[in-house]
């Protein structure tokens, strides 16, 4: 069997499964993905995601991380929204989750596809391999463009002509001497929507991100309470950000997500500060039961409400900040008394 037979025959297993895009790259990582990282982790960029600089030289070489590996399949899944992604960040009395939390987490989805195409591959070719989706030190973004399903925008994700900004990433490490697909050649032009639109001025214009100040990182990743000069600019975002994807012209392609997991689920498609403030740790893991939200945990989401309340420059919101006050968490209480202090005279935050 040739290898282009080979290549087709894994193509179309992998959209059968539901994957939206397949492309192909050799198992190699080039000089400047290292470079790259490591001036971001020189400069501090990554904030206190430790595990990144820990992890740096497996993750700049798909060869360091598993030698015998040849070929690498990267899998693209469209998770696009069918409206604004942006319309819940001007309703200041709700709080705005970003599109890819507003139900499951995807990576349990993702993962099963991944699992039933490395049986296949096992069981056709002998194939040895390994799957990841966002479980280990792996450049997704390079690979992507190296295996032709995109490239890397100035908001640093990857855009594809056909789904925009709006692709999970998931790829399949294997032995198997596959052919590489053509990298795809940036198409942003002088476009710079995506750095117009950040709300914290994370972009730099160049393809490089702060995360300190990117509100994705803030709102999950962070272990410390969010700066006070960055507050304001959250607005009502509690868990990620989509504002940089969202502006992109190419989303314009993207055909809006078939998948039932990924659409919003009622109770997250709106939901009202007021309502959150009062929710429990046990509220909270029920009403984010298999959601990414759980991610965050309890209190730097709480946090985050306490902040969009902040913000909301509503005044009838203040007593629920009021409540939290003396919260037992320092991360809460924090966020808390700050918005009381904004809400009590020294001006509402914006959105």
């Amino acid at each position: 069997m040739s290898g282009t037979d080979v290549k087709s025959l894994i193509r179309a297993k992998a959209l059968e499964l539901g994957f939206s895009d397949v492309g192909f790259a050799r198992a190699q990582g080039l000089p400047e993905w290292k470079a790259s990282l490591d001036a971001y982790v020189a400069e501090g960029r990554h904030g206190t995601m430790e595990w990144m600089a820990e992890t740096a030289e497996r993750r700049a070489d798909p060869q360091v991380l598993w030698p015998e590996a040849r070929s690498v399949i990267v899998l693209g899944t469209n998770y696009a929204p069918s409206g604004d992604p942006l319309k819940l960040t001007r309703l200041p009395e709700r709080g705005n989750i970003s599109v890819y939390a507003r139900n499951r987490d995807y990576h349990d989805m993702v993962k099963r596809r991944l699992k039933a195409l490395g049986r296949w591959m096992a069981e056709a070719w002998g194939a040895q391999l390994k799957v990841f989706v966002d479980t280990a030190p792996v450049m997704e973004k390079p690979l992507a463009v190296q295996a032709g399903l995109g490239w890397r925008g100035r908001h640093t994700n990857i855009v594809s002509r056909r789904f925009g900004s709006w692709l999970f990433l998931a790829e399949v490490f294997t032995t198997m001497e596959i052919e590489p697909d053509a990298p795809e050649a940036d198409r942003c032009g002088s476009c710079r929507a995506c750095v117009e639109a950040c709300p914290t001025h994370a972009l730099d214009g160049e393809g490089r991100i702060d995360a300190r100040r990117c509100i994705s990182y803030l709102t999950i990743e962070s272990k410390s309470p969010i700066p006070e000069d960055l507050r304001p600019d959250l607005g009502n975002r509690l868990y990620g950000c989509d504002d940089c994807m969202a502006v992109c012209p190419w989303d314009k392609f993207a055909p809006p997500t078939r998948e039932a997991d990924f659409l919003p689920r009622v109770e997250l498609t709106a939901p009202k500060l007021a309502d959150l403030a009062r929710l429990d740790e046990e509220g909270f893991r029920e009403v984010f039961t298999a959601s990414p939200v759980k991610r965050a945990g309890y209190e730097r989401f709480m946090a985050g409400v306490m902040i969009a309340i902040g913000n909301s420059g509503r005044h009838d919101l203040a007593r629920e900040a009021e409540r939290r006050r003396d919260d037992p968490s320092p991360l809460i209480r924090d966020a808390a008394r700050w918005a009381v202090s904004v809400l009590g005279g020294q001006g509402p935050g914006k959105l």
